[in-house]
């Protein structure tokens, strides 16, 4: 039982290594399997897909693939259930006749995580070849002189298989005078040799065949055999003898074909046909066979074909000197193949990515290169590089492998495209190199927003456009490519006039084109101030903004508009007041003054008045900018007292635009021509009509302002006398302080005055209310109202700036009989009416 139980348990422990390595053999990235040779194409080898831990729906996805060294790959993986499986059938024998043990390598590439994993399979040997011999007919010639005991050695039988399947023993049969002896080689090699059993007596017997069987000791056995001819010869004293018992040479592996390796010797003592030699491998692989040649007359090795270090580095081969009799000698001829740089680092690209996208990090893995040099020592040592200008570096892997990083962020708008050149150079002299070229293109990722040509647009558009014309075309480029690229615009939110800015203008999402969604007027729009923004197609989308500044420019739809005189009762709206001047007059005395506006700018608003009709021509003068009206000469006595005058208002516009103002001037020193000249206008204004009737509402407004004034004086009576009524009611002390106060200070004379001229000033009397009414000038009015002198009278209490306006500019001109004034010390012309009514009122 304590044996059993140390059994169990020194089996658990295998298992538990073996369960251990396979586990570290899989963390390490390697794997190793065993398969028989000779399995047919698509035969199970191992279960790669659960080893490694991949999920077979994946394993399309991530680009998994098994990539075998040199030009027959003899493994596949199996998409579906993950096996790795025989692609072509295994030849042992032919694969690794040189070695003990076949092994083959291969890598599992895994393209989508850039990884790889090395797999190991062994090849185990089948029992599928039988020994065989060169030749098959042997022939050995002994003289009948030899001692019994004497050796012979015999040709190898050759068994390509291994272990226990190879050549195990030999057999000999046929005759009595021959044995068989086997000796174990250096290499642990079986050697037969035929042993003289029986002395041979030629008269007896000349010839004996044998038979030498090979066997191997597969289950079930194969065996190869050979038929040895022995040929009795007469007696032979002396055998050849070799010059050295071993030659060694070195070639290098580009020695040409033909050349002779070396040259074999051997001498016999003997004359005649037993001192002749001849030459022949002893003992030679079938490989060798194939590449050296020996001369059996001279002894001369030479090539029979091109030399591959890579192939075999060493040969050893068996020489024979045979003379005419029954003697030889042998001899040991190593020949050494050393390597030159024949060969060219190969690049294998295991994996790359054709696309890379630009936002990648540094360090990002996008190709997997395995390097491969077949020479040896120096030649057989390889550097990569990378050609430079790239963003991309080399990094060792394990072994042979390499991986292309990236070694910095990329920038699909500097560069879309790479050609990465990855070179590798050995270290022979001169070094032989091959490259390798990867094709990247790299994605574009939007990291870049729209640009605008300009960051300021402006444009100018005439006024009364129509709806939807055309204003201008803002252009936005993007770096990126595809959607990321595709650029749109729109217009940011702003109010004008209170209105959305949208109900003005929009902008055309794919052209940039921007329009004008209604008629503007420069009179209520001078411009617009907009933003246009401009999105990308990304997501998340990036925008770019312009302004955006559009001038209304005007045009001449407005004529001028005549603010004064303002449009009256007259026909076509225009003015019809009545304008007084003095007669006595000066030239350029100004009589009226027309103002007008124009809505427009610009040239479109420059205004000229332009005298267009006159009852006298030459009397009266328009300025042409100022558009004051003024007399162009003395008014004669032969002058018309009423002149109508038509003043046309022109702007500069094309074409121009104009208006007219109609004035009427009456030429009139005193009341009584006013008055006369009115009722004279009002019966040739309206010749159908009585006269009765302009009269008579001459008369009602005489009436009435005579009445206004009468009660104004009543009332001023009325103060005088409350006053007088309170001076008498004071006491004696202080009405001798009042006695020293002027009188106009109580009353307010001048106050009176300036009073009585703003109410002749203000008041109109109307001649005929329907076609035209009369307006007192302050030239022609209150300029004739005299007043008595008063010295020490103060400046007056009320009306001033209105009294001091309505002073005369010509104290000598004719009127009514006036008495001097002074005012302040100005001297003014009153009339002796408004003497006696100060007088009056102060009294």
């Amino acid at each position: 039982m304590c044996a059993a139980g140390r059994r169990w348990g020194r089996r658990q422990r295998a298992l538990l290594w073996a369960v251990l390595l396979a586990a570290w053999e899989a963390a390490w990235g390697q794997l190793r399997y065993s398969v028989p040779e000779e399995m047919p194409k698509g035969s199970f080898v191992g279960d790669v897909a659960n080893d490694l831990g991949l999920q077979l729906p994946a394993l399309s996805d991530r680009g998994v693939r098994v990539v075998s060294e040199g030009r027959t790959q003899y493994f596949a993986l199996h998409g579906k259930t993950g096996h790795l499986v025989t692609a072509e059938r295994i030849d042992r024998e032919q694969l690794c006749r040189l070695v003990e043990k076949c092994v083959l390598r291969c890598e599992l590439i895994v393209e989508g995580e850039m990884k790889f994993y090395e797999i190991e399979v062994s090849i185990m040997d089948i029992n599928d070849n039988a020994p065989s011999f060169k030749e098959i007919e042997l022939e050995e010639r002994i003289s009948e002189m030899t001692a019994p005991g004497s050796r012979f050695p015999l040709p190898d039988a050759h068994d390509p298989d291994s272990g226990r399947n190879s050549l195990q023993r030999y057999e000999l049969s046929g005759d009595e005078h021959f044995s068989l002896a086997v000796q174990a080689g250096p290499g642990g090699d079986q050697r037969p040799e035929l042993v003289l059993a029986k002395a041979l007596d030629r008269e007896e017997a000349a010839f004996h065949e044998l038979v030498l069987r090979a066997s191997d000791g597969g289950d079930p056995a194969r065996t190869g055999t050979a038929r040895i001819r022995v040929t009795v010869v007469d007696a032979n004293d002396n055998a050849p003898v070799f010059s050295q018992a071993e030659y060694t040479v070195r070639v290098p592996e580009d020695v040409p074909v033909g050349s002779v390796l070396v040259t074999v010797t051997a001498t016999d003592a003997d004359e005649g046909l037993y001192g002749l030699v001849k030459y022949s491998f002893k003992k030679i692989t079938e490989r060798a066979s194939n590449i050296f040649l020996l001369d059996s007359e001279t002894g001369a090795i030479t090539l029979l074909q091109s030399l591959d270090f890579e192939e075999g580095d060493s040969y050893e081969l068996e020489v024979q000197a045979r003379d005419g009799g029954a003697f030889f000698d042998t001899a040991k001829v190593t020949i050494t193949v050393t390597d030159i740089n024949d060969n060219t680092p190969v690049i294998s690209v295991r994996s790359a990515l054709s696309e890379i996208s630009e936002d990648a990090p540094s360090g990002t893995v996008v190709a997997l290169l395995h390097v491969n040099d077949r020479d040896s020592g120096a030649n057989g040592e390889v550097h990569c590089s990378i050609d430079g200008g790239v963003p991309f570096r080399l990094q060792s892997s394990h072994g042979s492998y390499y991986s292309v990083v990236t070694a910095r962020e990329l920038d699909r708008e500097q560069v879309s495209e790479y050609k990465v050149t990855v070179r590798a150079a050995d270290g022979g002299s001169p070094a032989l190199q091959s490259s390798a070229v990867l094709a990247l293109r790299v994605l574009d990722v939007n990291d870049n927003a729209p640009v605008f040509a300009e960051e300021r647009y402006s444009a100018r558009l005439a006024e009364n456009n129509a709806a939807g014309a055309l204003v201008l075309r803002v252009l936005a480029t993007d770096a990126d490519a595809g959607q990321n690229a595709r650029v749109r615009y729109r217009l940011r939110e702003g109010r004008v006039r209170g209105a959305p800015l949208s109900s003005y203008v929009s902008v055309q999402a794919e052209t940039g084109a921007l329009y004008a969604l209604r008629s503007l007027d420069y009179e209520q729009v001078r411009e617009l101030q907009l933003w246009v923004v401009a999105e990308d197609g990304g997501a998340p989308a990036l925008s770019g903004n312009a302004s955006v500044r559009l001038l209304i420019a005007d045009e001449n739809d407005n004529a001028p508009r005549v603010l004064y005189p303002p449009a009256g009762a007259g026909s076509g709206g225009a003015w019809s007041g009545v304008e007084l001047a003095p007669r006595g007059s000066e030239a350029g005395a100004l009589v009226a003054k027309v103002v007008a506006v124009d809505a427009d700018a610009g040239q479109n608003a420059w205004l000229s008045y332009e005298l267009a009709k006159a009852t006298e021509p030459g009397l009266f003068r328009v300025g042409l900018h100022s558009g004051e009206v003024r007399t162009a000469r003395l008014p004669l006595a032969r002058d018309a007292a009423r002149h109508s005058l038509v003043v046309v208002v022109k702007d500069h516009g094309r074409p121009a635009l104009s208006a007219t103002a109609t004035l009427s001037v009456l030429l009139a020193d005193s009341v009584a021509e006013l008055l006369a000249e009115l009722g004279g206008a009002a019966e040739a204004a309206a010749p159908g009509e009585p006269a009765g009737g302009l009269t008579r509402w001459l008369v009602l407004a005489v009436a009435a302002v005579s009445c206004l004034f009468l009660a104004f004086l009543l009332l001023l009576l009325a103060l005088r006398l409350r006053r007088w009524r309170r001076r008498q009611l004071l006491p004696p002390a202080a009405a001798a302080a009042l006695r020293g106060v002027p009188v106009s200070h109580f009353v307010g004379i001048d106050g009176v005055r300036a009073f009585l001229h703003s109410y002749s000033h203000d008041v109109s009397l109307t001649a005929d209310s329907r076609k035209s009414h009369l307006r007192f000038s302050r030239d022609s009015c209150c300029d004739t109202l005299p007043a008595r002198p008063l010295p020490d009278e103060p400046k007056p209490l009320l009306g001033d700036e209105d009294s001091a306006a309505a002073r005369p500019s010509d104290p000598s001109a004719p009127s009514n009989p006036s008495v001097p004034y002074h005012d302040g010390g100005e001297q003014t012309n009153v009339p002796p009416f408004w003497v006696w009514l100060q007088g009056t009122i102060i009294s």
